[in-house]
């Protein structure tokens, strides 16, 4: 089988999608998969040397550029190239395609939908314009979490029967260090983190606020650690301390490298992810596999990932946040329960597992457009 790949979000910096295109498309070159990939230039993501992969780049800039791009040059390309499969990885599907090319589409979430105004308006205006012609055209749907499946079927009726779940895969982050390490980023003492960019979707005013309400003496004990880069809709970290109270109390990190990451899940006491939304949620596995339980949100696909490690609550609800840390700083009975089940419940997501399954789906939308093709 040759598989086309819109590899566009190879050519910048990585992101969640864009390290889900690579994990997948480089686990599936593992199993001895041909692909070429597509990209308006120069990937600067990942390594594209196996004699198995081949990738068309050209010199596109802008995102306009880029957009007339994928309904024009891509889709020439991939039926010049005669691949039997197309898939895209981000929402998205040329509408030009020729019809003997098979189609996969994975959707990761459906924030335009159900938490539109944490977005900025102009990714909402495409999710909200792209992917219902995504859904109408591709074969075969891959969605990252139960909850994301359901969503889809629910928005787009047309789509029952054609959604898979295909979960994600975690990738193996660096080897910590020692907590001593921590000192550079300002850690000390035990703390309990935060990882995620700095948006209005990670809720992070409202774990602020829980934060504030517990005890001095938890505070005291227990310091909350926030690591991830500035995001999009105004989210200033050092109004909402100052507006909560804790400025000085808790510690901010900026963007951490990989190592530092690493580090900081390996020695934290739990992670806090309340978003108010999420088509999978990988901080939540990511820091799983080192041990360490969760305190999440009640909402979308969090509590499916979860699983049995993590306490839920309302992301809506301050007191109700502050309640779950406040049941991981205590309790020390459950707090050894859910980190007893922590590495376990990460194990369920491998991009090994995660190929594999999108193989099977990738066969059944060539015979899906098999079937299409001889007007059956």
């Amino acid at each position: 089988m040759h598989i086309g790949v819109d590899a566009r979000l190879l050519t910048m910096p990585v992101t969640g999608i864009g390290r889900y295109t690579t994990e997948l498309a480089q686990e599936l070159l593992t199993q001895g998969r041909a692909l070429t990939l597509y990209m308006p230039q120069s990937p600067v993501v990942g390594d594209w040397s196996s004699p198995n992969v081949h990738v068309r780049a050209g010199s596109i800039r802008g995102r306009v550029g880029r957009m007339l791009w994928s309904q024009t040059v891509l889709p020439w390309q991939a039926g010049r190239d005669r691949v039997d499969l197309f898939w895209g990885p981000a929402h998205r599907l040329p509408r030009y395609l020729s019809q003997s090319i098979a189609r996969v589409v994975t959707i990761h979430d459906l924030v335009w939908k159900h938490a539109g105004e944490t977005m900025r308006p102009l990714s909402r205006f495409m999710d909200r314009t792209l992917m219902p012609q995504a859904v109408h055209l591709a074969d075969r749907i891959m969605a990252v979490s139960r909850s994301t499946a359901d969503a889809i079927e629910a928005e787009f009726p047309q789509a029952r029967g054609k959604v898979r779940v295909v979960y994600p895969g975690v990738t193996a982050l660096a080897p910590p260090d020692n907590r001593e390490a921590l000192r550079a980023l300002g850690v000390s003492r035990p703390y309990f983190l935060f990882v995620g960019t700095l948006e209005p979707r990670k809720n992070l005013r409202r774990l602020l606020g829980a934060y504030a309400r517990l005890p001095q003496a938890l505070r005291s004990a227990c310091q909350l650690v926030i690591a991830g880069g500035k995001g999009w809709g105004g989210v200033d970290v050092s109004q909402l301390l100052e507006q909560t109270g804790l400025t000085g109390q808790v510690v901010v990190t900026g963007y951490v490298t990989d190592t530092q990451l690493s580090t900081l899940y390996a020695h934290a006491r739990f992670l806090a992810m309340p978003s108010l939304y999420e088509g999978f949620g990988l901080p939540l596995v990511e820091v799983m596999s080192f041990g360490v339980p969760v305190v999440t949100a009640n909402i979308s696909s969090l509590p499916e990932v979860a699983g049995e490690a993590g306490v839920l609550v309302d992301p809506l609800d301050e007191s109700a946040i502050a309640n779950g840390l406040s049941r991981l700083l205590t309790d020390e009975t459950l707090y050894a329960e859910l980190a007893g089940k922590a590495r376990a419940n990460a194990a369920r997501f491998t991009w090994q597992a995660a190929a594999q399954q999108a193989m099977a789906v990738f066969h059944e939308a060539i015979e899906v457009r098999r079937s299409v093709s001889k007007g059956t």
